[in-house]
């Protein structure tokens, strides 16, 4: 492990650390019109070797249709066309199930509004040759953030200390959207009952991997805020979180002591 990752302890090596020939990219899109040409060509010139599939969710601006010109001009870009605005958990599920009946063997999720640096790609995938999940966090050392208020850093900084407090979990970034995860970690974590919808998904699916023991890897990036478009965080998604890691947090707390009970009798 180099200055540059940091290992999320306690967790063992996957038992499935075979080579990743396979690595399919994910790019959900919501009204991304104007940044998906950019972000599909930045991801094709620092990972050329990857494969891109658009998870457009009806967008009204007519990203799907810049999408389907983008695949018809490159044979590594696919898309996938979804029914309606269903929630980024829901795009990145029905996105992991298309990759794993293809056979890919590692899935990357990246926002497709410029925030993930597609630069710092290669770094995650040579991290996932040892690990089953790599974040790309924006804090720990070397991670950063740009052009955020104060009041956004204060409340994701919060939020991921309380979500170590209360799930005793060591990920500094657990809420990050810039990750790499190997088809066995998803495989094995389960995502039939998968049921988050806004961000409190990208804790859910670390927080299963933590208590399934798999390696996760946190590798620093640079989270640069987009100058196109609107952020799609708003009060109800943090409302979500909140309600959801505040139970996972209760009903794991409340196990703890029924456990050290039990060993005292």
């Amino acid at each position: 492990m180099t200055a540059s990752e940091e290992r999320s302890e306690p967790s063992a090596p996957g038992p499935d650390h075979q080579p990743l020939d396979r690595v399919l990219v994910l790019l959900p899109t919501y009204n991304e019109r104007e940044n998906l040409p950019r972000i599909v060509e930045r991801v094709r010139a620092s990972a050329p070797e990857v494969d891109i599939l658009v998870l457009d969710d009806s967008s009204p601006d007519g990203t799907g249709e810049v999408a389907d010109r983008l695949a018809a001009a490159d044979p590594q870009v696919s898309v996938m066309h979804r029914a309606g605005k269903e929630g980024l958990g829901a795009a990145y599920l029905a996105g992991f199930a298309e990759g794993l009946q293809r056979g890919y063997d590692a899935l990357v999720e990246m926002d497709a509004d410029g925030s993930h640096p597609p630069e710092t790609l290669p770094a995650l995938l040579a991290a996932a040759a040892s690990a089953d999940l790599v974040i790309g966090s924006r804090w720990v050392p070397g991670g950063s953030v740009v052009n955020w208020p104060w009041h956004r850093e204060a409340l994701s900084r919060g939020g991921n200390l309380y979500i170590r407090v209360l799930l005793g979990m060591p990920v500094k970034d657990a809420t990050a959207g810039y990750r790499v995860y190997r088809a066995s970690a998803l495989r094995r974590i389960g995502l039939d009952d998968v049921v988050s919808a806004g961000y409190c998904f990208q804790t859910d699916l670390t927080w299963r991997a933590v208590r399934a023991g798999l390696r996760v890897v946190e590798v620093p990036i640079r989270f640069v805020e987009r100058e196109i478009g609107d952020s799609k965080m708003d009060q109800n998604v943090v409302s979500e979180s909140l309600r959801r890691i505040t139970g996972w947090g209760a009903e794991y707390r409340w196990q703890q002591l029924r456990e050290r009970a039990g060993r005292r009798r």
